[in-house]
């Protein structure tokens, strides 16, 4: 895989606030993206390595729209990073970085009930098998737009 970047990053204070855009984050192996929900445990499914990242394709919010008619904005997916170019499903059991961050896929990161509730039941058909990723971090680091996502690697 080559040629991803990451076009925005989200954060949100809390399980249920508006995610909010910032150029750069900082990545904390066993806690997540600080200024984030999951980092001061906080989440709506906070607990676990699989809760410290979550990805979403800029591809997939753009079929949203262009298949669904459902316009929404990137950080209303309730995802932290936002990526171009990128197979996140691919990367499910992989190591891959994210500029000088190194992540494991862990999961998928299938719409559910939390995000219908806040962005709209509309919005899970369009995101079901591209809802995103789910990520360990292995190594921290900051995360700013314009990286380059880069991997797997064995």
């Amino acid at each position: 895989m080559a040629g991803g970047i990451v076009v925005s990053i989200h954060l949100a204070s809390g399980a249920t606030e508006t995610m909010r855009g910032v150029a750069e984050a900082r990545a904390v192996p066993g806690r997540g993206l600080e200024g984030d929900r999951y980092f001061e445990g906080r989440g709506t499914f906070s607990g676990g390595p699989d809760t410290e990242l979550t990805l979403v394709e800029a591809e997939a919010v753009e079929a949203l729209a262009a298949e669904h008619g459902l316009r929404i904005d990137p950080g209303e997916a309730r995802r932290n990073v936002v990526t171009r170019g990128v197979d996140l499903n691919g990367l499910v059991g992989e190591e891959f970085r994210v500029g000088e961050v190194l992540l494991r896929g862990a999961r998928p990161a299938e719409p559910c009930a939390h995000l219908a509730r806040l962005a709209g039941e509309e919005v899970l058909p369009g995101l079901v098998h591209r809802g995103g990723l789910r990520a360990e971090i292995v190594a921290g680091g900051t995360l700013r737009v314009g990286d380059a996502v880069e991997g797997p690697r064995g």
